[in-house]
């Protein structure tokens, strides 16, 4: 049961829009920024050191090629001979190698015109290639079958060889070769190879190497560390803003509805998370709300207990006064008079059991039916053609005046309890009618609101109790009208139902001419559907 008591609340200042760079609501733009910027640490070192690795490693192929072409030329110059055919000197050209070449950096050798080997630097700097020895035997232990060319090979010789021949195969096709290729170790190395031509025979191939590519891409991956630290900084920060700005907060949350949930707290109250302006602010603000509304059915629905409990408790003392005085009362008019004020008892028990039923049962019935559009012109006249047709001789008259309208107002709303206003609001003024007298319903509109009006003929309503009369249980009878008819619902109830549809009653008095008060008048204001 809802109460009908207007509880005051400050409102709040209208949202603002929330239009930012990043789509979505702004627990999720900041969601989305966060993450990226850790993905964006990484994607930019990544592109950077790959760049700066592709730069490095066509800045070596670039001088290579350069010292190769230098190279290539002397010897093409003084170590080749084209009479009485060209040919290569390969001692010349070995000597030549050792002169130009620089074996502390990079690594030089010549081939012939079929590919064999003619000078290398590592022979002239004397390179020797070291290898791990296989663990040595006991005494008496039959040898694993180790071999000498077997322990000269390395477990890479093979494809170096293939990819070395490929590369000289490609230069004595006349044609230059540059790239990267497996050395003899196993490592990278930056590889050029340039044709030794006289006129247009190739005599011979010369290969210039370089195998600090690894120590380029060591120095690469030491370069993309603090890139790694920084996206892990991040991605940490990120997740503890996240968890101090979103999981902390709905933890409190949690913690709260259940202190609402065990009873320890009649409404949630975070005023630090309700001040902000996000989803979690939204929610926060909800939540007090409907906790708050929930606090306030709970105070409506004690407050009526107590109200309902007081109301019983009359007729009951009154029943069980009269029902112990019968007893001992011998006079037949006294106890005819104990009888009838018994039965004025259970008759106002049973009126006031059958209203606070209703009245209880209002919010069920208000949220059991989805709102449609009602004409509320037939609506009124329905009513009051029900009063008319069931009137008994000498009763009050019920009386529907049509309003004069091209369209008859409309709202949105729910049929029962709508119609349910009107016949509280008519039996409510047939009550305080005179014998012979009339209520009239009307009906108008008036910027976007249908006005319907109930007046009667009756005494009217005191100016101090023209509020009064919509609370609950109260009732201000006339002389003569019959104990126990009214509960004082009612008007309790009719304007509870108006509230639920979005409107207004309010209660006046119809004056004469001279300013006498010729009776009461009430005025329902609901807005119109579509206004």
């Amino acid at each position: 049961m809802a109460s009908d008591t207007a509880t005051g609340k400050p409102e709040r200042a209208p949202r603002r829009s929330r239009r930012g760079w990043l789509p979505g609501s702004r627990l999720g733009q900041l969601i989305i920024a966060l993450n990226l910027l850790g993905l964006a640490v990484l994607i930019a070192g990544a592109l950077v050191l790959n760049e700066l690795r592709r730069g490095l490693v066509n800045a070596r192929i670039d001088s290579l090629t350069t010292q190769g072409e230098l190279i290539a030329t002397i010897l093409d110059e003084y170590a080749t001979a084209g009479d009485p055919a060209p040919m290569m000197n390969a001692a010349l050209g070995s000597e030549m190698l050792q002169m130009l070449a620089n074996p502390k950096t990079q690594r030089a050798r010549l081939f012939d015109a079929k590919g064999r080997p003619v000078a290398d630097s590592d022979w002239v700097a004397d390179r020797v290639r070291l290898r791990m020895l296989p663990p040595a035997k006991r005494r008496g232990e039959p040898s694993g079958g180790f071999s000498l060319p077997q322990l000269r090979a390395g477990p890479n010789d093979a494809q170096a060889r293939q990819e070395l021949q490929a590369e000289v195969a490609h230069a004595l096709a006349g044609q230059r070769w540059a790239g990267m290729r497996t050395g003899e170790d196993g490592k990278r190395v930056v590889s050029v190879s340039i044709p030794i031509q006289r006129v247009q025979a190739v005599l011979g191939v010369l290969t210039l190497e370089a195998n600090d590519v690894d120590a380029i891409i060591a120095r690469e991956r030491a370069a993309l560390i603090p890139f790694i630290l920084i996206a892990i900084a991040v991605t940490l920060s990120s997740s503890l803003l996240l968890n101090r700005l979103i999981a902390q907060p709905v933890r409190r949350l949690s913690r709260a509805a259940d202190s609402v949930r065990l009873s320890r707290a009649r409404a949630i109250s975070l005023p630090d998370l309700a001040r902000r302006d996000d989803e979690l602010g939204d929610l926060t603000r909800s939540l007090e709300d409907m906790t708050d509304a929930l606090s306030q059915r709970m105070d409506a629905i004690e407050r009526f207990a107590a109200d309902v409990a007081h109301e019983i408790r009359n007729p009951l003392t009154s029943l069980r006064s009269a029902v112990e005085t019968l007893d001992i009362v011998q006079d037949p008019v006294a106890r005819e008079r104990l009888l009838s004020i018994l039965k004025n008892d259970v008759q106002r028990l049973d009126r006031l059991v059958t209203d606070i039923s209703n009245a209880s049962r209002l919010d069920a019935e208000l949220s059991r039916d989805q709102p449609k559009r009602i004409d509320l012109e037939r609506l009124i006249f329905d009513v009051a053609a029900l009063y008319q047709a069931t009137a008994r001789p000498g009763e009050i008259a019920v009386r529907f005046e049509p309003p004069d309208l091209l369209a008859p107002p409309t709202v949105m709303g729910r049929e029962g309890p709508l119609s349910q206003i009107f016949r509280n609001l008519i039996d409510n003024a047939r009550s305080f009618s005179p014998p012979g007298g009339e209520v009239v319903v009307g009906l108008a509109k008036a910027k976007g609101l249908a006005i319907a009006t109930v007046a009667d003929s009756g005494p009217g309503i005191p100016p101090e109790n023209l509020e009064t009369v919509f609370e609950r249980f109260y009732t201000s009878r006339p002389k003569g009208a019959a104990f126990g008819g009214n509960s004082g619902l009612g008007l309790s109830i009719a304007r509870q139902i108006a509230q639920a549809h979005g409107g207004t009653i309010r209660a006046a008095n119809r004056m004469t001419a001279d300013g006498q008060i010729a009776g009461a008048m009430f005025i329902v204001t609901l807005p119109e559907a579509g206004a």
